[in-house]
């Protein structure tokens, strides 16, 4: 059997009905490697586990209660046998058949590269504020670029938001150097395992590239009560990692939401929409907070 030179990894759960274009989109790819296809499963109940059985390579089954954004990523990149291991989620649709070629070409073309990160594009329902930030995250862009750190003294001398920005990485599409993450896996976490990884690699001397030709497909309509608790795990973790506190006091949370409302009311005048203009620079605020204070972790369920 040809071992592959690159392997995509692939976590779900009651993920069919994206699964279902986004294995065929994979196999449809136009390359001149082999690749191969890793899944994750964490309980699927609604027929993951069959589409699985026809499109993927290898499946590994775990309980849900297992799942964690760094170690289950550890165990799919653990079973792969490519040097070049894609990570995405079960809902990133390839946009083209070139998809996997232009995320691979920084890692052939260049050995100093560690990994490489898609270009995300909203769906076609997308709703006018899920565009709105989607467009403002680093992977939405579609101009090129590549991050270095020269050594840990340069880092420090940064601002949080600039840490914050050296290390943007993505797993929502990304493509990483086995023979990297072999001395750098992810770290067991409950968000953020990317911006982690990426800032680990740099501080060692690799290169990340952000490749916008691969496009996947990416967007979410999430409620208010689901993105509150991911937003509070998320700014937790940033300021963990880089010492980011985008919102913190009492008095910029109260800007915060009123900036929020103004733009939320431009863009999209609903329920929702109105929720979410309070969610998210509350859970920026509080995410923060708890960091800051020393607070115990809480896992938070579906995030």
């Amino acid at each position: 059997m040809t071992t592959p030179l690159v392997s995509i990894v692939v976590p779900t759960l009651n993920g069919a009905a994206a699964l279902s274009r986004v294995l065929p989109a994979i196999k449809r790819q136009r390359v001149t490697f082999a690749f191969e296809i890793v899944a994750v499963d964490s309980g699927s109940t609604d027929g993951t586990v069959a589409l699985l059985h026809r499109f993927a390579d290898s499946l590994v089954s775990i309980a849900p209660e297992d799942f964690d954004h760094g170690l289950t990523r550890n165990l799919g990149v653990e079973r792969a046998r490519g040097e070049l291991v894609v990570l995405m989620v079960q809902d990133a649709e390839p946009a083209s058949d070139r998809w996997l070629a232009a995320l691979t070409a920084p890692l052939l073309r260049d050995p100093c590269v560690a990994g490489s990160f898609a270009r995300q594009v909203p769906k076609a329902d997308a709703s006018p504020l899920t565009r709105h930030y989607l467009s403002m995250w680093a992977a939405a862009s579609d101009s090129p670029r590549a991050s270095a750190i020269s050594d840990a003294a340069e880092f420090e001398r940064l601002d949080p938001m600039r840490r914050f920005a050296r290390c943007a990485f993505d797993n929502v599409c990304a493509c990483i150097r086995r023979s990297v993450w072999s001395r750098r896996p992810f770290r067991a976490t409950p968000i953020a395992e990317d911006l982690a990884w990426a800032k680990d690699v740099l501080l060692e001397g690799h290169r990340l590239v952000f490749a916008p030709d691969a496009e996947v497909i990416h967007s979410h309509d999430r409620s208010a009560s689901y993105e509150l608790a991911r937003t509070y795990v998320l700014h937790r973790r940033l300021y963990e990692l880089f010492e980011l506190r985008t919102i913190p006091s009492l008095n910029c949370l109260a800007r915060a939401i009123a900036a929020s409302l103004r733009l939320h009311v431009r863009y999209e005048r609903s329920g929702r929409s109105l929720a979410l203009a309070f969610a998210w620079p509350l859970g920026q605020y509080l995410g923060g907070r708890a960091a800051v204070r020393g607070w115990k972790t809480a896992r938070v369920k579906g995030v």
